[in-house]
């Protein structure tokens, strides 16, 4: 089913005190079934709050959402969010963390238990499933937090910054297993990001967003076979017209005042 992204707007700020921020404005995009598709900005356009919107932790002050044609309903239409800082319960085990949404959705002990186990196995985690947390180097905790997201079978999966604090190693390493997984299940993935490269990895489109109050800036699309040689001439061409991008954003941004940023209600 395609997303939609309608007219998505959103403010912060107190319009009765005559301030308000404008973070995004007028966001229309639709992400097709299956697809794989990355977005980037400089910091603070607005990228993580267009992804808490879709997801349902944050309220759009305009605009709708609309998946397989129909107004969003997050009771059933299954939702993964995989944060950057993994979130996993300290006083969980490994196995115990990744079942956690098998629980909440009532599963019987005995079935979430084997379930966890497969994808125990299948992500290299074998050996530490009753290690806590605390015990698992950074790239493992992150296979925790997506195995626990992907085990109740999203039909989109929103990443935010998933791999940013890894070292460069672990993060190509775990770059490579995602598109693994994505190959073999096809969930549509929205994937925000700062690295260029990764998103020249990994997707199908580029969105870029523009300063804030964000727009879409640019779209890019992401036509070259995989598995991607991210030294290629190809991942080299796109990398630059998206970074050209990336540099224009900030131009402009440099040109505006922080207090160019507020805007107020009253005249």
């Amino acid at each position: 089913m395609n997303l939609e992204l309608k007219g998505i707007c959103k403010t912060f700020g107190n319009e009765e005190k005559g301030r308000i921020l404008p973070v995004l404005e007028d966001i229309h995009y639709t992400v097709g079934e299956g697809r794989f598709v990355s977005i980037v900005g400089l910091s603070g356009c607005g990228k993580t709050t267009l992804l808490r919107i879709i997801a349902g932790l944050e309220k759009a002050t305009k605009g709708e959402i609309l998946f397989g044609g129909n107004k969003i309903d997050y009771g059933k239409n299954l939702i993964g969010l995989v944060f950057q800082e993994y979130a996993l319960f300290p006083w969980r085990t490994t196995i115990q963390n990744i079942q956690i949404g098998l629980e909440i959705l009532g599963m019987p002990k005995k079935e979430r238990l084997s379930a966890a186990m497969e994808y125990v196995n299948a992500f290299g985690l074998s050996g530490f499933e009753n290690s806590y947390p605390h015990e698992l180097s950074g790239g493992m905790q992150q296979r925790v937090a997506i195995a626990r997201t992907l085990i109740v079978k999203p039909r989109l999966v929103l990443m935010d910054e998933p791999f940013g604090s890894l070292d460069s190693l672990t993060r190509n390493e775990l770059q490579e297993f995602l598109l693994q997984l994505w190959e073999k299940r096809r969930e549509s993935i929205i994937f925000v990001t700062h690295n260029v490269d990764e998103a020249v990895f990994l997707s199908d489109e580029i969105v870029v967003l523009s300063k804030r109050p964000a727009r879409i800036a640019k779209l890019f699309k992401v036509d070259a076979p995989r598995p991607r040689d991210p030294t290629s001439q190809e991942s080299n061409a796109i990398k630059r017209v998206v970074l050209q991008e990336l540099a224009e954003q900030k131009m402009h941004q440099g040109r505006t005042s922080p207090q160019d940023n507020f805007q107020t209600t009253q005249s």
